[in-house]
């Protein structure tokens, strides 16, 4: 299974970034990234960046994704933008139920998986974000919580074969505070154990875990090593292609 390292860059940037490809490859020398590698990048910028990252990435196999998409086709929903959108634009992958999108956006399990039934009709692979709150962790509700989420976020329509779940600890994002390696391993395999129920374990076995939490270069390879760990969802460090040079180059060793 591929590693894939994806960097969301939420409401960052602007046009003048779509050289930031090119500033990628450059870095990471040697492309030892996309096809013929273990390791696949994922840039999900602003939504009116897409179809310039898109153009941008050309040539430097990088794959350019959404953050957010609307549940429905098309529709009377003003500042919404659809799985369909997306992928007009050539986007590849669309991060549905990020935290952000959780707590202040209110969206809840049932909009996450309508999300995503979306995303799959439109030919995206979706990455579903589940994940706890520091309250959650600390009173023991972590697997329980995140055992809820991830079975009510999946939409009736996925076989597996294009699904991307990131585990995101919400008390870790943007924080600079990071589980412990242990805890990190253990919630995977919860996760894992969850996919197994719902789609059998030979194809459990071939969907990418992420986790998403303050990963920066100085904690990626540990992390990244982990079993049921299968890349990584990163905020801050994915602005900067040096920084996500290096947290790719970590998965080579």
């Amino acid at each position: 299974m591929k590693t894939l390292i994806a960097a969301n860059w939420k409401m960052h940037g602007d046009l003048s970034w779509r050289a930031k490809p090119n500033a990628f490859r450059r870095a990471y020398g040697v492309p030892t990234h996309g096809k013929n590698s273990g390791v696949d990048i994922l840039i999900c910028p602003p939504s009116h960046m897409i179809c310039a990252l898109v153009d941008g990435a050309k040539g430097h196999d990088i794959h350019i994704g959404g953050q957010n998409c609307h549940q429905a086709e098309t529709g009377a929903f003003t500042g919404e933008i659809s799985a369909n959108m997306l992928a007009d634009c050539g986007a590849t992958y669309v991060i549905v139920g990020h935290s952000e999108r959780r707590a202040i956006f209110g969206e809840t399990d049932s909009m996450v998986a309508e999300k995503a039934d979306s995303a799959i009709t439109a030919k995206l692979v979706p990455i579903i974000c589940v994940g706890e709150s520091r309250e959650q962790r600390e009173s023991g509700q972590a697997d329980e919580v995140v055992g809820d989420q991830l079975k009510s976020s999946i939409p009736a329509s996925a076989n597996g074969d294009t699904l991307v779940i990131a585990y995101e600890p919400v008390w870790a994002i943007g924080t600079g505070l990071v589980p412990t390696l242990d805890d990190i391993a253990a919630m995977h395999d919860h996760i894992r154990g969850i996919l197994s129920t719902r789609f059998g374990d030979e194809k459990a076995q071939t969907i990418q875990i992420l986790y998403g939490g303050s990963v920066k270069p100085s904690n990626a390879k540990d992390i990244l090593a982990l079993t049921d760990v299968n890349g990584a969802l990163i905020g801050g460090a994915g602005l900067d292609m040096e920084s996500l040079c290096a947290i790719a180059q970590a998965v080579e060793g």
